[in-house]
């Protein structure tokens, strides 16, 4: 019995689809951008350095093309003997993670809820959303929508409600104080379009790299578009509260001593940044960004890869008590949203 099974595995190996995951040295990629990855898999270079493919997971099959999600730490184990050409997708080395009482191995990934698709990197959990995070604006059939959590449902979904009493930046935004605005007049008529775009979002992470969004139809096709700035409102390891001078219960935007490059994905910001970053308080308020600008950032990867994303910079900072009353920051990104610049 074991024969036939020893042949049939041979033939599989030594066809055509086998030997096709070889490096041919001529790239022939389909047209495109590349495919679309679900949500939390990396969209990478393949192993010949030809095409964009989506990376492979912890615990699944890779070969030379198809290669692992190497911003994750996995690597392609094809085991022994070394000519194999097919192996297993297998984290590296890393610290494992503690989520709702779980743990999970470094380059895991999982669903914390069916909300958010999240990943362990060296004792570190990043989490990507699963529901939509469109906005709808105001509209003359929709003049005030409203998200809702309907029964049955995992995800919010948008409601038209009757006009009524609200305050000039509605309830959702009661978790943040409002931000200098700059830009162009969201009302202004341009070639026959109504051009409005919705504000920043709050930043996803208090601390360390997280992201920031708004729905804006400012193009050529008055089409609404979702953009997204990279965005970090404080460093996690910087203890902060040690700063605040003698007397005081606040350091609303501490000084940062030396310039600092960014971290994302594995990939370093190509030039340092002396970066302005809010601080905390000793009497239960919180600091958030109060004056803010967009700017282009490059990043360079392990793999020599350079990718340019946009990213909030903090101008000014401000210490309230409209503090976030929950403990899933990530719930709070859909009710609460931070006034930033219009860049």
């Amino acid at each position: 019995t074991f024969a036939p099974f020893a042949v049939a595995l041979l033939l599989a190996l030594l066809s055509p689809e086998a030997q096709g995951q070889e490096c041919s040295g001529q790239c022939q990629c389909g047209a495109g951008p590349g495919p679309t990855c679900p949500a939390g898999v990396s969209l990478v270079l393949d192993g010949c350095g030809c095409c964009r493919v989506c990376a492979k997971q912890l615990g699944e099959l890779c070969t030379e093309r198809d290669p692992c999600d190497h911003h994750k730490g996995l690597f392609c184990d094809f085991g022994s003997p070394a000519n194999r050409r097919i192996g297993v997708c297998t984290a590296r080395d890393g610290a494992p993670c503690v989520f709702s009482g779980m743990v999970y191995r470094s380059g895991e990934s999982f669903q914390s809820s069916c909300k958010y698709q999240c990943t362990c990197l060296d004792g570190a959990v990043g989490c990507v959303p699963l529901c939509s995070m469109d906005v709808r604006l105001p509209s003359p059939d929709c003049p005030y929508p409203r998200r809702v959590k309907l029964p049955g449902k995992c995800c919010e979904e948008w409601v038209c409600d009757e006009a009524k009493e609200q305050t000039a930046v509605g309830p959702a935004l009661a978790a943040y104080r409002l931000e200098d605005t700059y830009g162009p007049d969201p009302t202004m008529m341009r070639a026959n379009c109504l051009v409005q775009t919705t504000e920043w979002s709050a930043c996803s992470k208090t601390c360390g790299m997280g992201i920031s969004t708004r729905v804006t139809n400012d193009n050529a096709f008055c089409r609404l578009e979702k953009q997204s700035r990279l965005c970090m409102v404080r460093p996690c390891e910087a203890d902060l509260e040690e700063n605040i001078k003698k007397g005081k219960k606040c350091i609303r935007t501490p000084k940062i001593s030396k310039p600092v490059k960014f971290e994302l994905s594995g990939c370093t910001s190509v030039k340092t940044y002396r970066a302005k970053f809010c601080g905390v308080c000793t009497d239960g308020r919180c600091c958030t960004p109060h004056r803010t600008a967009t700017l282009p950032v490059e990043f360079k990867c392990p793999d020599g890869e350079i990718m340019k994303r946009k990213m909030m910079f903090i101008k000014t900072c401000a210490c309230h008590y409209n503090c976030p009353g929950d403990n899933d920051i990530f719930e709070s990104l859909y009710y609460r949203k931070m006034y930033g610049d219009m860049a």
